[in-house]
């Protein structure tokens, strides 16, 4: 028979209106009375499958004998330095590796999850966060699976692990260009709401880190990035219907952040950084979003000029931006497509397009296309993957001046 929770009613209000909840102690996960009743659940989940015992084992082989077990991403490359994860036959978990200079020179680990895992029923890392300089790593794992990670920085040059051990963070980590200054994000521990933002100096007591940021609003999450252009530290604040980002010279951790553009109810609006201005993806009168940018000392939206004017029937879901060239992500038609602009064509307030735009050319009547891995602005080259019904996941590097 299968277990029944036990009924314990529980006054909830909230304006105005009082809900009677019956199952609210099932919410203290570390109730020894809650865990006894998912033990119950288990077993009860174990004993009505008893009969397909063999089946599973078999579906689970199959669709194990489907995956290569030596598997290898493609390198991409970030200032000299070429990064890419590796699987090995038998083992769980990505080794994270890298090369310098070439694809020819000698490998070097920077992290094992098979080894971090070992001990744990579960092992999740977050995207790794490497510094300027390319000699520290600050990475954040996840045992519980419940998001909730502890950030550790590894020396990449000696292996060494460094005594900065930061516990109950997001795993969301952006370095400063000083290259001994992090920022990091914290969760609230009830809801797992992204809500503030730390700054942390390499070498210093985690406790005394400085909090600086916090999202006050319930209905917000925050998070914290750098631009591709390595220019600007980011802070963000989402709301289903509305954005804020505020901004801080990368290479000055300690000065103080400045609002981009105030909230606004139903405004949704994206930022990113490259030579003198902001580019900014927005939803200001325009529902399919424009692009616009701006000057990056005035970002009252008085001073925004139009990039990419609204259009009906193309929607703008994101850019990628490169020291030469905008590469924007539409839908058109239900499609994803790629569109090219020479930055050297916004020169000019005019705007007048260059002959070389473009939107890059798919043959196929149905497939999927988003750019991947652009780490680099200095480069010609766009990476993006493709698939499409007929088409297996495949990467390709595009060199969008030929």
């Amino acid at each position: 028979n299968p277990p029944a929770a036990k009924t314990i009613p529980f006054q909830l209000e909230k304006h105005g209106h009082v809900r009677t909840d019956n199952y609210f102690w099932l919410n203290d996960r570390e109730n020894p009375n809650v865990i006894a009743y998912l033990d119950g659940e288990n077993q009860y989940t174990d004993a009505v499958l008893a009969s397909t015992q063999g089946l599973q084992q078999t579906l689970f082989d199959e669709i194990k004998g489907r995956i290569k077990q030596t598997d290898a991403s493609v390198p991409y490359a970030i200032d000299g330095y070429f990064y890419y994860t590796r699987f090995e036959d038998g083992k769980e978990y990505p080794i994270h590796c890298r090369k310098k200079g070439s694809l020819e020179a000698p490998e070097r680990v920077i992290l094992d999850v098979n080894a971090l895992a070992e001990g744990h029923e579960f092992c999740s890392v977050a995207p790794l966060a490497i510094s300027p300089d390319q000699d520290l790593l600050a990475y954040a794992v996840d045992t519980a699976g419940r998001r909730i990670h502890t950030l550790t920085i590894k020396d990449m040059n000696t292996g060494e692990l460094l005594g900065d051990v930061i516990p109950e963070m997001t795993g969301n980590i952006a370095w400063s260009e000083d290259n001994t200054t992090l920022f990091y994000t914290k969760q609230d521990p009830q809801t797992l709401r992204w809500y503030q933002v730390y700054r942390h100096v390499v070498g210093t007591d985690p406790a005394q880190d400085a909090l600086v940021f916090e999202e006050a609003d319930e209905t917000y999450r925050c998070g914290v990035y750098k631009t591709k252009s390595k220019g600007y530290i980011l802070i963000v604040s989402r709301h289903t219907l509305a954005t804020e980002y505020r901004t801080l010279a990368a290479d000055d951790p300690n000065g103080e952040f400045h609002v981009f553009l105030p909230r606004e109810r139903d405004h949704e609006y994206h930022v990113d950084h490259c030579g003198d201005h902001f580019y900014i993806r927005t939803n200001a009168g325009a529902k399919n979003f424009r692009l616009m940018r701006t000057p990056v000392d005035q970002t009252a939206r008085a001073h925004w000029t139009t990039v990419l004017p609204h259009r009906d029937d193309v929607l703008v879901e994101d850019f990628e931006l490169f020291s030469a060239h905008l590469v924007v992500l539409e839908r058109a038609q239900g499609l994803k497509q790629m569109h090219v602009l020479p930055l050297a064509a916004l020169a000019s307030e005019a705007g007048e397009p260059d002959e070389s735009e473009h939107v890059i050319a798919f043959d196929e009547p149905a497939y999927t296309a988003v750019p991947s891995d652009n780490h680099e602005m200095d480069t010609p080259t766009l990476r993006y993957t493709y698939t499409s019904l007929a088409a297996p996941p495949s990467v390709y590097d595009y060199n969008m001046v030929t």
